[in-house]
């Protein structure tokens, strides 16, 4: 099947048509010509305002299969995943069972290998992501998970840190962390400040992402190693990687796209839809994500897809559990909170290029002879999320009825093209 692309521009630095309007042909999964003319296809792709970039990838995102499909499955989480524009994602190991074995692994890949996304299995870090005991992480790196973490769950020991930053080295592997010391945010369900003390309700102190990044970052110094920091919030904890990189240590980070997007103080009262962890910070937090996102200390961008049931949610705050669905809103709600700091291209590179380097993936190339795996975009689109027209199978999500800049058209993955 040929698909032609019209008058889409083109957002690859890599390629020698960056920021330049072209028509692009795709037949059957390979991009056969990029140019003025227009080829004869079998389906045409205008729309006002069209634009073209690799395929962006998600770091962390969550798939209830197995044990928690009525959450998310496979298949939905794809078809989100696609709405959203993201032509693979990384998935967390905290399904029943963990995805701590390579039957696990092969698992996710085999069952998404038909897809238009692709879904990259992390493996867990402990067994049973419970913190203690290292999984068996070469058999598992042969088998093909990407990373080693313990997603949802933060690594408490000191210890199992140093010992799995040194056991990744053997095959250059990449450990994640989200940064929570949990005893000093047990119980919190919302920002500590002044909001929470006004609301009456338990705090998530700064200090607890920010002790456990000061720890991680001195036990890589110590042991070498890559490490990424999942989910930063913090200015504190911001200040800490963008030093560390200056010293030379191997570390990344990501934001979560959403926390951005809002603030303690400005958060739906008791709506648990914007319960999320960590927290929506102050907006001296939020100036600085924006600082590390511009200065490049933030190396990506991800959804934290964290799909729940109305069960899980439909509860007094206390009560509810921490996670929103952002895959389909992931790249709209940052294009949005992020107008007039970070030029469209800027934002691109924070789902294209930072996710793979972390990685050490390839980036795709925007060429002729080069096999499509492409987002359709329009940068400058408005449009409105509902519950109805969500693809995921959860609704827990803050921006419904929120007027969002930024539209998803489709992707070109695997020789597939969906369009939204």
């Amino acid at each position: 099947m040929k698909v032609l692309l019209q008058a889409a521009t083109i957002y690859s630095p890599q390629s020698k048509f960056h920021l330049q309007q072209h028509n692009i042909l795709i037949d059957n999964g390979i991009i056969t010509y990029i140019g003025a003319d227009e080829p004869e296809a079998d389906k045409i792709v205008a729309t006002d305002g069209l634009s073209v970039s690799c395929g962006w990838m998600d770091m962390h995102a969550y798939v209830g299969e197995p044990g928690h499909e009525y959450k998310e499955d496979i298949q939905s989480i794809a078809a989100a995943a696609s709405k959203g524009g993201f032509t693979e994602v990384l998935c967390l190991p905290n399904t029943d069972p963990v995805i701590q074995t390579k039957g696990a692994v092969n698992y996710l890949k085999n069952h998404s290998a038909n897809l238009p996304v692709t879904l990259h299995p992390i493996a867990a870090a402990t067994v049973d992501t419970a913190g203690k005991d290292l999984t068996e992480m070469i058999d598992l790196h042969q088998a093909g998970a990407v990373a080693f973490s313990d997603g949802i769950k933060p690594i408490q020991g000191a210890d199992v840190i140093l010992k799995a930053l040194q056991y990744v080295q053997l095959f250059n592997g990449l450990l994640m962390n989200k940064p929570e010391n949990v005893r000093l945010s047990e119980h919190g369900q919302m920002h500590e400040g002044i909001t929470s003390t006004q609301l009456g309700m338990k705090g998530i102190p700064s200090l607890s992402e920010e002790v456990a990044v000061t720890r991680d970052l001195q036990l890589l110094g110590y042991a070498g190693g890559k490490m990424h920091f999942s989910l930063v919030s913090t200015a504190a904890a911001i200040e800490a990687i963008r030093n560390a990189k200056a010293q030379g240590l191997q570390v990344t980070c990501d934001v979560a796209s959403y926390q951005i997007s809002f603030i303690d103080e400005t958060i739906g009262l008791f709506d648990t839809n914007y319960k999320v962890a960590p927290p929506f910070r102050s907006q001296s937090d939020v100036e600085a994500i924006k600082q590390g996102l511009a200065d490049g200390t933030i190396d990506a961008l991800v959804s934290a897809h964290l799909p729940h049931d109305t069960e899980a949610k439909k509860l007094e705050f206390d009560l509810a559990d921490f996670g929103i669905i952002n895959l389909e809103t992931a790249f709209a709600a940052a294009n949005t909170a992020l107008a007039g700091v970070l030029a469209t291209e800027q934002l691109i590179d924070k789902f294209v290029t930072g996710p793979r380097a972390i990685l050490g993936h390839n980036t795709p190339k925007v060429e002729e002879g080069e096999v499509a795996n492409l987002t359709l975009f329009q940068p400058n689109a408005t449009w409105v999320p509902t519950e109805t027209d969500t693809l995921s199978k959860s609704k827990n999500s803050p921006f419904y009825g929120k007027e969002l800049k930024g539209r998803v058209v489709g992707i070109v993955h695997k020789g597939q093209i969906v369009l939204h």
